[in-house]
């Protein structure tokens, strides 16, 4: 479990979540649910928050105001919602600039925006917010995750590597991670699927995007 807090945490506020591959949404099984919550708040207390600049920090701000104010939009409709705010949900260091503490919200509903961001494009918050999710059956996550126009990553942890098979090739999205994050390989193709968009950067698959294929028909006869 150690391994899943740190790792799905690398997802959600790396590059304080402004990333599109960022972990917005976490499914946890139902049997080590409250366990896994609070090994995240006791985890996400290790993330420094500062100056960009400085060797130490490891959370900086976001991109710039109108992305400070949806995030936090955002936030205050997950309380509003009912879901339960864990930690953070505020600027970490007041009016001196942009940063919002890295935040953890249990007891999030699919419905709620924080986990579909109904209306948004796109689909992801875009900020460190981690929504943390239950479920009860390997079928149920698989059809909860997949319940997005959006498919570029996924992650797993388990140490089942049938239940890593299995769910990998139910997953509707380009990459699929098992038990790590954000493992991006120049050898590796990158892409999605859905509204996530066409064609992979990076492999030899990348080598189509600047190739052009010519069909050639002959009919053929006879006198020929």
């Amino acid at each position: 479990m150690v391994l899943a807090v740190e790792e799905s945490q690398k997802g959600a506020f790396y590059n304080q979540g402004q990333c599109c591959t960022a972990a917005s949404r976490i499914f946890v099984e139902e049997s080590i649910y409250e366990e896994f919550v609070r090994r995240s708040v006791e985890n996400v207390k290790k993330i420094v928050v500062g100056d960009p600049l400085d060797p130490s920090t490891s959370h900086g701000p976001q991109i710039d105001r109108k992305q400070f104010d949806k995030i936090m939009d955002l936030i205050e409709s997950g309380k509003e919602e009912g879901a339960r705010l864990e930690c953070g949900g505020g600027a970490a260091m007041g009016e001196d600039g942009l940063f919002i503490a890295p935040t953890i919200f249990s007891g999030v509903k699919d419905h709620m925006r924080i986990a579909t961001q109904e209306n948004y494009t796109p689909s992801q918050i875009f900020g460190p917010v981690q929504c943390i999710l239950s479920f009860k059956s390997q079928q149920e996550a698989i059809e909860r995750a997949n319940a997005s126009q959006y498919g570029l990553v996924a992650a797993l942890f388990t140490t089942s590597v049938d239940r890593a098979l299995s769910v990998s090739s139910a997953l509707e999205c380009g990459t699929v991670w098992v038990n790590c994050y954000n493992a991006l390989h120049v050898q590796t193709p990158f892409g999605g699927f859905k509204m996530s968009g066409n064609g992979r950067e990076l492999g030899e698959y990348a080598l189509a995007e600047y190739s052009e294929v010519k069909a050639i028909t002959i009919k053929l006869n006879e006198t020929l």
